[in-house]
């Protein structure tokens, strides 16, 4: 403690004495300070301007509603496939410093920086390397409450295979293959056929759009499993594999698809690629607060008038884009409880943060949840959050690969815990031992799913407690006694049942 008021005690007489030596140094440190932020620092300051109200001509998909065919001449109509040619033949520098430009962050959940990701596959001497390179684009979507690469892949299939053929030109790829969820039977007729158009029109394949690069895409529909969602489990899968993860290093973009560089995207971060490099990387920039750039779609599910799925503009506050959008919650905005963010794996928030959220990606972080892939679910005061909880637990015990031993029983101790809370049939004090178990499996495994599982789980702890405790006791008015630790009824030991020692 002493060492640390020397220290800011000296940093206070630095800055007095540069304040006094120059009146405007003060602020210049304050903005430096704001410029040197890292993705682990928070978001200083408030919003510059208000965020949201997307007008229709900066709509990157414009026919999100099906107003027009899936077809190449309507594609052509609202603009994709519009000087591709040219796009191409800037080089993959060009291409990778637009997107670097733009801010794009990658829209699958994790948020990584798009065009540095994409320039890792241009590793020093990758041209003299003879192997082939591939772009691998992640329409798995296994996600609950998540419904926007689906309507990408059935009204904008076009934009997706133009957007491969511009990444993969960024990146130097051979191929791409597209894993598509095996349960998106239509989507995948579509985009099968869309493929099949660019071919016959000679926009992919050999001499892609005259531009004299070689690029063929290829359609996979998986089998259906939720971890196959994670990069390497995907690569897994395609290889014919079990969809496990694969311990990292070797990244994907040395060692990845069939022992070759590979780039693993989603597919919404595909299909804004072709728009960003026509419009421009400072259009796209634009948007948004800073280091939360562009539009954004959001899913919005649950209790709300109208559930939808949008293109807006990031930072956009969360109860514009509700009222805007989806009618407003069900009942008024004071009917809400709760909502989760960004698809079911990221912490719920209440009502008393939900009043003033921006959606994106260090607005949610600051909030203690995330982004995702910006699926909102929306849940009125009728909802029981305890239960919806439980239910997810169900979810992700079910999906575990087994592979990591603290995801494996974690999830299966998780659920039988937060099925015993539902009922109400356990101890105040396990309700620790719960959070210790989420804090035990988060970060410990080779994939995210620990972190999964775990968050929803520790959201409920933080702000809902009081529900949880309430239960308890309700089950124990009902039963006569509070229920003994793991379960057991109150008077177990007098009906004959073992039960552990101690209780």
């Amino acid at each position: 403690m002493v060492v640390r008021s020397a220290a800011q005690a000296t940093c206070k007489a630095g800055v007095a004495a540069a304040s006094r030596s120059a009146p405007t140094t003060a602020t210049s440190i304050l903005s430096a300070r704001s410029q040197q932020r890292t993705f682990a620092t928070v978001q200083e300051g408030t919003p510059q301007r208000k965020y949201g109200g997307l007008k229709d001509q900066d709509r990157i998909f414009q026919n999100l509603y099906g107003h027009h065919g899936a077809d190449l001449k309507s594609a052509q109509k609202y603009g994709d496939w519009y000087k591709t040619k040219e796009i191409l033949l800037k080089g993959h520098d060009w291409i990778i410093n637009e997107i670097k430009v733009s801010g794009l962050r990658g829209r699958g959940g994790a948020g990584f920086p798009s065009g540095m990701k994409w320039s890792f596959m241009n590793f020093k001497d990758w041209d003299k390397d003879n192997k082939p390179r591939y772009l691998v684009v992640n329409a798995d979507e296994g996600e609950p409450g998540t419904c926007k690469d689906r309507e990408i892949m059935r009204k904008h299939p076009h934009q997706l295979v133009e957007g491969c053929l511009i990444a993969g030109r960024a990146m130097n790829a051979t191929a791409a293959y597209i894993y598509i969820r095996g349960e998106f039977y239509q989507e995948a007729t579509v985009l099968q056929r869309a493929i099949q158009e660019a071919y016959k029109e000679g926009l992919i394949g050999k001499n892609a759009c005259g531009s004299g690069y070689d690029f063929d895409i290829y359609l996979h529909r998986g089998m259906g499993a939720y971890v196959c969602g994670e990069e390497t489990s995907l690569i897994e899968s395609l290889e014919g594999k079990q969809g496990k993860p694969r311990l990292k290093p070797p990244f994907p973009a040395a060692v990845g698809l069939f022992g070759c560089p590979s780039t693993v995207a989603n597919v919404e971060t595909i299909a804004v690629a072709p728009t960003i490099c026509r419009r421009g990387g400072k259009w796209f920039a634009g948007f948004g607060r800073e280091r939360n750039q562009g539009t954004k779609l959001f899913c919005v599910s649950g209790h709300v008038n109208n559930p939808c799925t949008v293109e807006e503009e990031m930072s956009i506050p969360l109860r514009e884009l509700i009222d805007r959008h989806c009618g407003g919650v069900r009942g008024g905005w004071d009917n809400l409880q709760a909502i989760i963010p960004g698809g079911s794996s990221t912490p719920i928030l209440p009502k008393k943060l939900c009043d003033d959220q921006l959606m994106d990606f260090d607005a949610l972080k600051d909030s203690q949840s995330g982004l995702g892939t910006a699926a909102v679910i929306v849940m009125d005061k009728s909802a029981d959050v305890v239960r919806l909880i439980s239910r997810l637990s169900a979810f992700y015990k079910h999906e575990s690969c087994g592979q990591c031993t603290p995801c494996r029983e974690g999830s299966a101790w998780a659920m039988q815990m937060m099925q015993r809370f539902e009922k109400g049939q356990a101890r105040a004090r396990e309700i620790d031992m719960l959070q210790e178990l989420t804090k035990q499996v988060e970060g410990h495994t080779i994939c995210a799913l620990g972190e999964a599982f775990a968050w929803p789980i520790q959201g409920l702890i933080r702000h809902f407690r009081p529900q949880l405790e309430e239960r308890l006791k309700g089950y124990a008015q009902k039963a006569g006694g509070e229920a003994l630790a793991g379960g057991w009824e109150h008077d177990a030991s007098k009906k004959g049942h073992l039960i552990a020692p101690g209780q």
